[in-house]
Formats: C-alpha cells, structure tokens, sequence
C-alpha cells in the first residue's frame, strides 16, 4: 500500500511538471508568433499598396502621398522662382504650401549702355528702386483629368494665397556731378544729377542693398498646371495662371509715373520635381 501510494505521487508530479512545461512552451510560441503574423500582415499590406500605385501608374493615375518641386517662370511684369511641397489628401485633392521669390519690374523699363565707356554696366533710365517679393503661401491642388496613359497629360487647377513681404531696394547710378567726380549716386540724392547726367551705367545690385526697406503685403493666385511627366515618381508640368498682390505702401519704381499698391499680372512657369 505504502508503496503503491509513492508511485501515485511520483506519477502524478511528472504529469504536473509536463502540464506546466507545456503551458509555457505554448504561452511563449504564441507570444513569439503574434508580432511575426502582424509584421507579414504589415508587409502585405505594403505590397498590396504599392501594386495598386503600379497598377494606377501604369492606367496613368497620379498616384503619390507627397511631391516637392520647383519652379522658374516668366510674368507679365517681371520673373519668377519658388518651391512646392505637396501632400496629397483625397485622390483628386492636394494641400500645397510654397515659398516664392519673384521681382516685379515697370512696363517702361528700357536698359541703356553708354557708348563711351564701354565697360561701364547698362542701366535702366528713370529707375526709382528695384522690387522684389517673398512669399509664403497655402493651396490646393485639383485634378480634373488624369493622363490616361503614360504618355498622356494630367490637367490639375492651382489655386491658393499668402503672405507676401515687398522688398524696396534703391537703385543707383554711376554719374558724374558738378566738378567732374565720379560718384554712386540714387534718386533722393540729387534729382537733377541722376535723371540728366552724365551717366556712366547703374552702381551693381550690391550698391543699395543695406537701405532695403520692407512693404508687407498679401497675394492670391489661380492657374492651370499641365503634367506630362512620363513616370509617376517624377513631375514634369507647365503651369499658366494670374496672380494679385496688394501691398500696405505705394511702390513707385520708375520717376514721373504714379506708384502703385496693387499688382496684377500673369505667368507662365516650368516645374520639375518628385513624388513618392
């Protein structure tokens, strides 16, 4: 009986020992398994999104979550540089937000060279003070027609607004006064002197730079932008549209015209960039 009884019990202790190693196999098999089987549904996840954007790329969609590119165009009063950054919100919407650099330049004016020095730089008669902007700006992007295909061409509607800082820079010329001396001179110094001569050419863009004053300002754009990039990664687009800006002080750039606070003009801009 005795001995029948520690058999029992030695029997019963390793069923209780392997119930308990059993226990902790499996509780530490399912721990290890459960970031494993969330990792391969991550990663399937991710291939499943990406043949969609192949497969969107390949009917001509333009598929991306964020784009940066750059611009340099041509207005109808001057010239124009920014950078874009893009993040795309609904398949046709987009959020934009830009940083520009543009000059506003006066319809009158003409550059002149002096034929007598013939190093001298050409200047521009009559000019008052060069204008440049900065600005920081918010828009959207809407597409109104994909490309198709690959080799076909996106339209998209641009539209948004900022704040923009007028940048007033004096303009000088190179002239000769009185007693035969050269010397730098702007409008406010001598008025007769700049606008009669002699003049030899304008100072540089340098001459002037540390009596720029800044104009705060605000503006609004609208335009067309044609893509007809070949692959999806990349951006290729022409852009036309309109501009406005309207400044707190009256900006006069040329003599003898009347200044002006409000700028309304149009563009034409080449962008390239990326998307991913």
């Amino acid at each position: 009986m005795y001995k029948f009884t520690r058999q029992y019990f030695y029997h019963v202790k390793k069923l209780v020992v392997a119930f308990v190693f059993l226990t902790a196999t499996t509780s530490l098999f399912a721990q290890n398994s459960k970031p494993k089987s969330d990792k391969d549904a991550r990663r399937a996840e991710k291939r499943e999104r990406i043949s969609a954007m192949v497969k969107q790329e390949e009917e001509g969609v333009l598929a991306y979550y964020k784009q940066s590119a750059f611009g340099i165009g041509l207005r109808t009063d001057g010239y124009t540089l920014f950078y874009e950054l893009g993040r795309m919100k609904t398949p046709r919407f987009a959020n934009l937000y830009s940083l520009e650099f543009s000059e506003i330049k006066h319809a009158k004016e003409e550059k002149y060279q002096n034929t007598e020095s013939f190093f001298s730089n050409s200047f521009v008669y009559g000019k008052l003070a060069s204008f440049y902007q900065l600005k920081l700006g918010f828009g959207q992007q809407y597409i109104f027609g994909q490309k198709g295909n690959k080799n076909g061409v996106a339209v998209l509607g641009i539209y948004g607004a900022g704040l923009s800082a007028g940048l007033e820079k004096p303009y000088y010329l190179e002239v000769e006064d009185a007693t035969g001396t050269r010397k730098d001179i702007k409008y406010a110094d001598d008025t007769t002197v700049f606008l009669q001569g002699p003049i030899y050419g304008s100072s540089g863009f340098s001459k002037g730079l540390s009596e720029i004053t800044v104009n705060p300002g605000a503006y609004a754009k609208a335009a067309l932008r044609f893509d007809f990039g070949r692959f999806n990664e990349s951006m290729q687009a022409i852009e036309i549209g309109i501009s406005a800006d309207f400044y707190s002080k009256k900006v006069q750039i040329m003599a003898l015209n009347d200044p002006k606070q409000f700028f309304f003009q149009g563009h034409i801009a080449f962008i390239f960039g990326r998307r991913r």
